[in-house]
């Protein structure tokens, strides 16, 4: 039995810009100054843990959870405009990964809501035998909790599983729970440092599922 284990944000929807101008607007809105290289250097991680670094970094007043909630909000309705479609290639890797009988996963660090949102939105839900949210485990990327419970919940064992990730810190959580990783490089994610993946693409398409391995294509 083999696994493919999707990161979502940056990799299923290109969504990192809509995460950097609500969390830039919602600074700005509670008086934090906050750089782009700062708000790259949460790319990957739950959005609750970075809320609470900044609150702390920056000596800020507000309260997490009412800032969580508004982005939330924001975010959702973006998704549930319809404006958004999935980055391309995403539609035919699901298609042939279930077609060669690869068990499929989904490890976001983004609220449930969110990925629900997401996945009714682009029609692609009934592809994932297992969707996990970050919020569900004791520690965020780039602690291996989520990748390791997404893992044993598909029935599958961390070194069968292959990740596609678009982030530093998700690269790190899937080697460190012990599976082949594969970087997605994703302009809109920011400066993301993807060296240690075990292959890097710049577009979906290359990646194609046979039924023993996934083969990095590198003219597609």
């Amino acid at each position: 039995m083999r696994g493919f284990i999707f990161d979502m944000d940056g990799v299923i929807i290109d969504s990192e810009p809509l995460h950097f101008q609500v969390e830039q607007d919602l600074c700005k809105k509670y008086g934090v100054e906050l750089a782009e290289k700062e708000l790259e250097s949460y790319v990957g991680t739950r959005a609750r843990d970075m809320w609470q670094q900044i609150k702390k970094t920056h000596g800020a007043t507000f309260e997490v959870s009412a800032v969580l909630s508004e982005a939330n909000e924001r975010k959702q309705a973006y998704v549930v405009s319809g404006e958004v479609e999935p980055i391309p290639g995403i539609k035919e890797l699901l298609a042939a990964l279930k077609n060669n009988g690869y068990r499929i996963g989904l490890a976001s660090s983004s609220p449930r809501p969110f990925i629900e949102a997401v996945l009714n939105g682009f029609g692609i839900s009934d592809y994932f035998d297992v969707v996990m949210s970050g919020e569900e485990v004791a520690n965020g990327k780039p602690a291996p909790d989520i990748y390791r419970e997404t893992a044993e919940k598909l029935g599958v064992q961390p070194d069968a599983c292959t990740v596609l990730e678009d982030a530093a810190h998700g690269v790190q959580a899937a080697l460190a729970a012990g599976m082949r990783v594969i970087g997605f490089v994703n302009p809109n994610s920011g400066s993301q440092d993807l060296s240690a993946a075990h292959d890097q693409v710049n577009g979906i398409r290359q990646i194609q599922p046979r039924a023993a391995e996934i083969v990095i294509e590198n003219n597609r």
